[in-house]
């Protein structure tokens, strides 16, 4: 047994049950134009040719079972694969389902053969693309043992996209899209440079699981990789699965195997890549920006866009713009893509007056300076100037008010778009670590907090369930977050604007000891007008709540009182990318 496999923990697989299984026998098959899945689901545009329940070796021996969606057709055609642990039955899944309507999308928007989060077939079938559901290793049917996310994965679907590349029916052309999930396995398997992988489109993916998923800011958070990993089950007998939340628990630092074969190394990618982002995205936002920076310059585009992934990936405006990218570096259709501007980016304004498409060479655009308002302790502003001696502000970790705030008042209208920070003096009184989340209001010129929902359904259920919580669906800003005792930066990968942490050390804090920390904030894309406020509030607590609705927030390792220490020596200080 090798190291990683030592580290890792696995229990019994749950029992997969199909809630709506497709109506669609193992075997080949034909789907007539117009047939559906279910009632209220899109019809068939075209003919489809499905072979359904192919089991496909992997270089081990282990054999996964795959879908292939394709059109009727003698031509050579590409394909489109769909990677996750998610089964490949489920998209008329009554859970999907609920999920989608929540969101805003209803049924008719898609066939309902689509793999969640993943490409339609009926949409791609029809424009001359095949699509591959696959069960990744262990899930229903699929031999193995289930993997979540790293190296496994990276090889299945090496393997998987060169099986398919050599299939007759196909061009030797494969790509990988996909949201969530089926975005961060792109990061992984893209870097194992698979010969015939000609090109790929993640949108919204994490690339790093420690950082993005289970210790964000070096705080434990396991309760999202629990929920993704409910749906993760085998059909038949229990086989090993792997606890990605227990792992969590277990291994609370980066300085082990499990943690760096669970970090993407974008940096390898060789195909054309097509990124897709936004910044609310409180799961995935970090990761996708991350792994964008480390790509190698040449083939690569991100367009970021204002609300969230599920709407954004199946909007008909943006599946045509996926299809141009595809039938350019698939199809090798000369079709102008590679005038296609690098960057596209968007402005939120919380007001109805967001821009979105806006061009650039580069994130952040050019004509971005950094710069440094300092937190001023006696007025409770943030000025271009440090004052001239210490102003501590306190606040109790334990008490009824849990945070301080300090405000900013734009002269000017301003734009806020590239990686914000800060950097803080700490104290803690009467502990030995401090919890410390970060968090950036606008406010309009009456002094209200300003907020947008980033997806179409605005209902009061959904107010409910973004309140305290739900954050990757309504934005309120940009966010931040650092367990004190984890402040250890990585000179290496370090710069001014963003720090990275090497999370592989613990350094407690002595009473009366003043230490500094910088702590890394979402990127952001912020229109403030003249007259308008921007609120700093460092908090105790996680003001943002947990991500997704349902999900309990990381609990803070909070006692005592907290103090920042401001002015003379202490350069506490938020950094903003301002674009006048």
């Amino acid at each position: 047994m090798s190291e990683l496999e030592e580290l890792m923990i696995f229990k019994p697989s749950k029992q997969y049950k199909a809630e709506c299984p497709q109506k669609i026998a193992s075997g080949r098959s034909v789907l007539p134009k117009g047939w559906q899945s279910e009632e209220g689901f899109m019809p068939l545009p075209c003919e489809i040719v499905v072979e359904k329940d192919v089991r496909v070796k992997m270089r081990d021996g282990v054999e996964i079972c795959v879908d292939v969606f394709r059109p009727k057709t003698d031509e050579k055609v590409p394909v489109l694969i769909s990677w996750s642990p998610y089964g490949k039955d489920n998209g008329t899944r009554p859970s999907y389902k609920s999920l989608f309507a929540m969101i805003g999308i209803p049924d008719s928007k898609l066939s309902g053969l689509q793999k969640f989060e993943g490409s339609d077939p009926a949409y791609w079938c029809s424009h001359g693309y095949a699509v591959c559901n696959p069960d990744s290793r262990g899930i229903t049917k699929s031999g193995g043992t289930i993997y979540t996310i790293g190296s496994h994965e990276a090889q299945d679907g090496y393997d998987l996209i060169e099986w398919l590349a050599v299939q007759d029916w196909c061009n030797g052309k494969v790509a990988l899209s996909g949201t969530s999930y089926l975005a961060f396995s792109q990061w992984f398997i893209a870097s194992a440079q698979p010969p015939h992988l000609a090109a790929i489109n993640p949108e919204e993916g994490l690339s790093d699981a420690y950082r993005d998923l289970i210790s964000r800011g070096g705080i434990t958070d396991v309760g999202f990789a629990a929920r993704i990993q409910f749906s993760q089950a085998h059909e038949g007998d229990p086989v090993q699965w792997e606890d990605l939340a227990a792992e969590g628990l277990k291994y609370p630092l980066y300085d082990n195997a499990l943690w760096r074969d669970k970090t993407a190394h974008p940096e390898r990618i060789t195909c054309p890549a097509y990124v897709v982002a936004s910044y609310s995205n409180t799961l995935h936002t970090m990761g996708t920006f991350r792994a964008w920076r480390a790509i190698p310059e040449g083939k690569k585009w991100i367009r970021i866009h204002d609300g969230q992934e599920w709407p954004d990936f199946y909007t008909a405006e943006h599946i045509e713009d996926r299809r141009k990218f595809f039938d350019h570096f698939l199809k090798g259709i000369n079709n102008g893509w590679e005038d296609t501007p690098t960057v596209r980016y968007s402005l939120h304004d919380f007001e109805g007056g967001n821009i979105t498409g806006i061009t650039a060479e580069s994130f952040p655009p050019a004509g971005v300076t950094y710069e440094k308002l300092y937190l001023d302790g006696m007025t409770r502003t943030l000025n271009d100037k440090q004052g001239g001696s210490d102003f501590p502000v306190k606040y109790d970790a334990e008490g009824v008010i849990t945070l301080a705030s300090f405000l900013y008042t734009a002269n000017e209208r301003t734009e806020i778009v590239g990686y914000p920070k800060v950097k803080l003096w700490v104290e803690a009184e009467g502990h030995d670590d401090m919890d410390v989340y970060i968090s950036l209001y606008k406010l309009d010129r009456n002094g209200n907090m300003l907020q947008q929902f980033v997806i179409p359904n605005h209902c009061a259920r959904n107010h409910d369930l973004t309140e305290r919580g739900g954050s990757i669906l309504r934005y309120r800003g940009s966010t931040g977050r650092l367990r004190v005792s984890m402040r250890h930066l990585d000179d290496e990968k370090t710069t001014p604007e963003i720090p990275y942490h090497s999370f592989d050390r613990v350094e407690k804090l002595k009473e009366g000891e003043i230490v500094p920390v910088e702590i890394e904030m979402y990127p952001t894309g912020l229109i403030i007008y003249t007259g308008e406020q921007l609120r700093l509030v460092v908090s105790a607590t996680d003001e943002a709540g947990s991500m997704m609705p349902g999900t309990s927030p990381a609990k803070p390792n909070n006692k005592g009182k907290h103090v920042i220490h401001c002015g003379g020596n202490y350069d506490s200080y938020l950094q903003l990318p301002f674009k006048r």
